[in-house]
C-alpha cells in the first residue's frame, strides 16, 4: 500500500469522500456531522493522504492543525469493499506518527456515538486513544464521542 499526500484534484479522490459525506449524513443527523468538506481538507491548515493499492484507492485520513501543540484526526475513511482489512489501522499508525513528526502533543478525534461507529471507536482505542470532552470548538453531543491520546 503506498499512502501518499493528496491535492484533491482527482476525481476519483473526490468521488470517494463525497461518498464518505453521503454515508455519514445517512447515519448522523445533520447538526452532528462533522465532517470537512472538499474546501476545508483544501485549507492550509488541513494535511489530506489517500492510500492506493495500485490504481485503487483503498482509503484516506486527514491531519488538521487545532493550534501548535494539538492537532485533529479527520476524514478516515477506507473503501467499503475492503472494511476491516487492516487499512484503517495502517492509516491511524501513519497519521500518528506524522504527528509525532510535526511535534503535536495531543491528537484528538470525533466520530459518532451511534452503533455503526463502534467499530471505529475500537480501532482508536487499540491503538491508545481515550474517551475525552469535547475539544477545539466541538459541543456536547449524543451523537459524537470524543477521543484524545497523548503523543
Amino acid at each position: 500500500m503506498e499512502i501518499r499526500v493528496d491535492d484533491l484534484t482527482d476525481r476519483v479522490v473526490v468521488a470517494f469522500l463525497d461518498d464518505h459525506i453521503a454515508d455519514l449524513r445517512i447515519t448522523s443527523p445533520p447538526e452532528s456531522t462533522h465532517t470537512l468538506d472538499l474546501d476545508a481538507l483544501r485549507s492550509p491548515a488541513v494535511t489530506v493522504w489517500t492510500a492506493w493499492e495500485g490504481e485503487k484507492l483503498v482509503g484516506c485520513c486527514a491531519l488538521a492543525a487545532l493550534d501548535a501543540r494539538h492537532a485533529e484526526l479527520k476524514s478516515m475513511r477506507t473503501t467499503p469493499r475492503r472494511i476491516r482489512s487492516g487499512i484503517a489501522s495502517v492509516l491511524l499508525t501513519f497519521v500518528v506518527d506524522e504527528a509525532r513528526l510535526r511535534r503535536y502533543r495531543r491528537l484528538s478525534l470525533e466520530t459518532g456515538s451511534m452503533d455503526d461507529f463502534e467499530p471505529a471507536r475500537k480501532l482508536y482505542a487499540k491503538h491508545g486513544f481515550e474517551y475525552c470532552a469535547p475539544f477545539g470548538d466541538y459541543v456536547d453531543d449524543p451523537n459524537s464521542v470524543f477521543m484524545t491520546k497523548a503523543l
